[in-house]
């Protein structure tokens, strides 16, 4: 697959060979669904807490005899059947992580990736450098129509670029370890630079 090069500017810079073992498979929706499962559920906090009948703040004392009262029998007011009292079998803080073969995660980055080229939502970049003025990249990301953008740079995100980008709404920039199926499926427009491509292809193979 061959893709036009851009500069920020919106200058051509040439042509780049895509290789079609990962930007030009047929998108699977279920290991893409597989991937973004298992994303969100390493990403979730899992804090969610329940006073059990022994953390809640009764006193441990029997409410009142066992028999004669004609009452059911009870021992403290810490029990679940009470107002206020502890709950039995409630949340308690875990990780919601579980397990994703490796295979199926790289796959699910190629197909995510085959995904984006496939709807024409896939450009490249000759370069993600800037003086770090945010001013002057959000002018450029502008007249290219980029509105909800991930960029994908190299090995190293140039530290002007980060900086002027840090502040535009709806342009995200990540080195190339760092891109995941989640981002890449969120934004309207994924921006890969040659260095980005290069890494992908090599991270990929």
């Amino acid at each position: 697959m061959k893709l036009d090069v851009i500069k920020l500017d919106g200058a051509s810079a040439g042509s780049v060979e895509l290789g079609d073992e990962i930007f030009g498979l047929e998108p699977r929706a279920d290991i893409l669904h597989r991937v973004v499962r298992w994303q969100r559920a390493r990403a979730q906090q899992g804090t969610h807490k329940a006073k059990t009948r022994s953390e809640t703040s009764y006193s441990s004392k029997k409410i009142y005899r066992q028999k004669g009262t004609g009452g059911a029998r009870h021992g403290d007011r810490n029990a679940p059947i009470f107002r206020k009292g502890g709950v039995y079998k409630g949340p308690v803080p875990r990780s919601h992580a579980h397990e994703l073969p490796k295979k199926i995660r790289k796959l699910g980055l190629k197909h995510a990736l085959s995904a984006k080229a496939r709807e024409g939502a896939l450009v490249v970049l000759d370069e993600a450098r800037a003086s770090g003025k945010t001013s002057e990249l959000a002018r450029q990301v502008r007249e290219l129509g980029w509105k909800r953008a991930l960029v994908i740079d190299g090995a190293e995100v140039d530290e002007g670029f980060a900086r002027a980008a840090r502040n535009i709404d709806g342009l995200d920039v990540l080195p190339s370890v760092g891109a995941n199926v989640y981002d890449i499926l969120k934004r309207d427009t994924v921006v890969l630079t040659k260095a980005g491509v290069e890494a992908l292809e090599a991270r990929l193979k």
